[in-house]
């Protein structure tokens, strides 16, 4: 029984999991009929939009400010 060393090892795991990982990889955007899907309410990342203008209300009305509630910063800029 011969022992592969650690280089070629590695490099047969390296290969097999780039070969792994290219079989995933798509270069085309979706479809227009597949566009349907990722429209789906599911999909989105409030699952209840009333719940979110609720809470995008709350936190408007606390820091003085309107919209940026997806990314971080707000508020007066009086710092």
């Amino acid at each position: 029984m011969r022992c592969w060393p650690r280089a070629e090892h590695a490099l047969i795991v390296a290969m097999g999991a780039l070969a792994a990982l290219a079989g995933c990889a798509t270069l085309d955007p979706p479809k227009p009929w597949e566009k349907g899907d990722l429209a789906r309410t599911s999909m989105r990342f409030d699952g209840d939009p009333l719940a979110a203008r609720a809470t995008q209300h709350i936190y408007q009305s606390k820091e003085g400010a309107a919209g940026g509630g997806a990314v971080g910063g707000g508020g007066c800029g009086c710092n």
